[in-house]
């Protein structure tokens, strides 16, 4: 067994699926690593009800007892103000008093970004934390920052994107040398909007990224870089076009496969090179979404999180533990104010 247990902490009760996705995926976790211990914060009863329905070992899964749960339509800051016993609040209290590494859930995205920052605390020089989901690619996969959390950025916010995303990939997903784009409606240097246009010079000035200039949308999927920066409006629109076209994309096939009797004897003859090849494409595979800056680790699934993603999002955790990411942001923000 590895000398660290990495503790993370689990939102029961969030999510459209919960409690019995976040506590499934919590037991798949435990029974897939030996590295992990899940505690599930939520209503005591509730979760024992569901961790009754597995085989599991006992001593790797904890539960906290949050009597309060944080609903989507509910005002963020008011609800961590208020809900001091909700499963969000604790479980972000539980990494902020460093009883756990991580925080995982897939409830109410507001809260989420307001706790994070409020409870768990940013980074000191960090700006802007971020929301940094992985995505698959035709080169395997990028990290496309920021995905939700900051809709009015400033150039500044984007070269941090850029400096925490490149730790990411390098430390916790194992790309060297990781290529950073910046997303823009054209290749061409004098192309896209003010703040494409401001933050162009500054990261190409960062000698501690490998900054390769603009991507389009259209080279996101072929692999065309490997941490993709740009705020978050136009990172969620393509996010969301990214998985509603791959979806699209799915649900065509499968039409077309069992369309007839000759194309059901085909789908049985392709479909193992089939599975393999869309296993790529799942988004599932990947977990969360990090949001990168924060004293401690705190991933954001989707709402819609089946087992697998609350499995795999778990498993992450690890990783980004063991490489201490917190501290290389905080050097490396450090060294961008020295530089500036």
């Amino acid at each position: 067994m590895s000398e660290k247990i990495i503790r993370v902490a689990l939102d029961a009760m969030g999510g459209d699926k919960a409690p019995y996705e976040p506590v499934k995926g919590a037991v798949e976790a435990v029974k897939q690593s030996d590295e992990v211990i899940v505690v599930c914060v939520g209503k005591k009863e509730v979760i024992e009800t569901e961790l009754a329905k597995y085989e599991y070992p006992k001593e790797r899964i904890e539960i906290v007892d949050a009597t309060e749960v944080i609903e989507t339509a509910e005002h963020p800051v008011n609800a961590i103000r208020t809900k001091k016993d909700s499963s969000i609040v604790k479980g972000m209290m539980m990494v902020r008093n460093k009883e756990c590494d991580a925080f995982v859930s897939a409830g109410s995205t507001g809260a989420v970004l307001v706790g994070g920052q409020v409870l768990v605390g940013r980074v000191k020089g960090v700006e802007r934390p971020p929301l940094a989901p992985v995505i698959p690619t035709g080169e395997g996969c990028a990290l496309l920052l920021d995905c939700g959390a900051n809709v009015d950025a400033k150039p500044s916010n984007l070269v941090q994107f850029a400096k925490m995303g490149s730790l990411y990939m390098e430390n916790v997903m194992g790309v060297k040398n990781p290529r950073v784009g910046i997303l823009n409606i054209g290749a061409e240097e004098e192309k896209g909007n003010a703040l494409v246009k401001e933050t162009m010079p500054l990261l190409k000035a960062c000698t501690d990224i490998n900054f390769i200039g603009s991507i389009e949308a259209r080279d996101v999927p072929y692999g065309g870089a490997d941490v993709i920066v740009t705020e978050a409006f136009a990172g969620n629109i393509c996010l969301k076009t990214f998985e509603g076209v791959g979806m699209f994309v799915l649900k065509k096939i499968k039409g077309a496969l069992k369309s007839s009797i000759i194309t059901k004897l085909g789908a049985l003859l392709i479909l193992p090179a089939l599975k393999t090849t869309l296993k790529d494409f799942d988004l599932d595979q990947y977990g969360g979404a990090p949001m990168l800056g924060l004293k401690g680790l705190v991933v954001k699934t989707h709402g819609s999180a089946n087992y697998k993603e609350v499995r795999n999002t778990i498993l992450q955790c690890i990783a980004f533990s063991k490489h201490n990411l917190p501290e290389k942001i905080e050097q490396a923000v450090r060294e961008q104010t020295v530089s500036e």
